[in-house]
């Protein structure tokens, strides 16, 4: 037995091991000591520092969004192809291996050549009546670009079957893996970032208020969970996010949709938010007002003491719908900013970059807009535009769908219509 004054035994390799091994399960673990707290953003030792980072950085992002929102439609569609790529660029980089790499020179342009594929596929189904709109003036333009349009989905299919042609004959012994990883990890991309993102383009056409709206609600979600989670955080949400809290989740969704009932009062006194583009131009939009816009008036309750000053108040329809966006932004698309969580811990990294001071890069601001844009655009397909004006939509719908010649007739034999009923 070894005596109470006697120095330790050295260390034998049994006893390294089990020491490496406490310390290895502390390195892969590092939150089974922080269970307790210390991770929350409210005992951060250095939040107000990052607080004001992330200020200075949220305010140029102001600046710059609401000057491409004074500039228009295009300008905003030319912002948000340039997130994309920047998106794109990011994730491309997440699976990037550098010694892979050196043995396929130039296999990073296939993952390129697949994005832009699918942004012609994509915007020209988007923005085709548009352009047909602008060109309707020249006949020589609109045959060409009429015939593009007839063609599109074929053109695009035959580049796509180019791409995949281009992806197999790049193939390499010993890179079979790497390569289809690759080929997987692009569509990916494009489905969850590009797919995803082109809605906000086809919200945008509809009126910039369909844009700015669900927008601004996540960015106020953002900054009202984080001051909640600031000031007021002590209960964990959920493990994918640390320093995420209850009291910040229930005090931003709370903030949110307060918001979203007075944003949109706000916005929709604005012919230029709500207006439709219905071409590829550029200038400011005037138009009458849809009925959703239109306010109405909501008598209070009789039994309201005599004293109170209102007794009613205007309410827009569309104050109506803006609650569903508030409710959907705070409840539903925080799970986006999840899912971004939980694919970088897969990763084991922090941000997707660092374009962005104190925010990380594109991608790490926009998880929640991509799933917002989304249900925006599926809600204002199901349950606003219906409640457009019907002539509208009619024109709308003979616009996109008939030729120039088949207008022509229409335009014909709708004055033998009149003709007729007023004999």
């Amino acid at each position: 037995m070894q005596k109470e004054n006697s120095p330790p035994l050295p260390s034998t390799p049994s006893h390294r091991v089990r020491h490496r091994t406490r310390s290895k399960s502390l390195e892969v673990f590092p939150d089974v000591s922080k269970l307790n707290g210390e991770k929350l953003l409210v005992n951060d030792q250095n939040k107000y520092k990052s607080m004001w980072i992330r200020t200075y950085s949220s305010l140029w992002m102001l600046a710059s969004v609401l000057l491409t929102l004074y500039l228009g439609h295009l300008y905003i569609c030319a912002m948000v192809i340039v997130i994309q790529i920047m998106m794109a660029t990011e994730l491309f980089h997440l699976r990037r291996r550098a010694h892979e790499d050196k043995r396929l020179p130039g296999f990073w342009l296939i993952n390129w050549y697949f994005f832009f594929t699918a942004m012609l596929y994509v915007y020209g189904r988007i923005l085709s009546q548009h352009l047909v709109n602008t060109v309707a003036s020249d006949k020589f333009f609109y045959r060409l670009v009429n015939g593009l349009i007839k063609y599109h989905m074929v053109i695009c299919y035959f580049l796509y079957v180019a791409g995949m042609v281009w992806f197999i004959l790049t193939l390499k012994k010993k890179m079979y893996l790497y390569q289809f990883g690759q080929y997987a990890w692009t569509h990916m991309i494009l489905i969850v970032v590009f797919t995803q993102s082109s809605f906000t383009v086809a919200n945008i056409f509809e009126g910039i208020f369909w844009f700015i709206l669900p927008a601004s609600l996540i960015a106020m979600n953002d900054v009202s969970a984080y001051f909640f989670g600031f000031f007021f955080g002590r209960t964990p949400l959920i493990k994918l996010s640390p320093k995420k809290t209850w009291e910040g989740f229930i005090g931003g969704s709370i903030a949110t949709v307060l918001s979203a009932f007075l944003i949109s009062n706000i916005l929709g006194r604005f012919p230029w938010m709500t207006c439709p583009r219905k071409d590829l131009s550029i200038g400011w939009l005037y138009c009458d007002p849809a009925p959703i816009f239109k306010p109405e008036y909501y008598s209070f309750p009789k039994w309201l003491p005599q004293f109170f000053p209102w007794r009613g108040v205007y309410i827009m329809p569309v104050q109506w719908h803006a609650l569903c966006l508030g409710l959907f932004a705070s409840i539903i698309a925080p799970f986006g900013g999840f899912f971004a969580s939980g694919l970088k811990r897969a990763f084991k990294i922090k941000d997707f970059g660092d374009s962005i001071p104190g925010h990380g890069g594109f991608t790490d601001r926009m998880d929640c807009q991509m799933v917002m844009a989304i249900f925006a655009y599926i809600y204002f397909q199901s349950f606003v535009l219906p409640q457009m004006n019907t002539i509208d939509i009619f024109l709308d719908q003979i616009q996109k769908n008939l030729s120039f010649e088949d207008q022509e007739r229409l335009y014909l034999m709708l004055g033998q219509i009149f003709k007729q009923q007023k004999t």
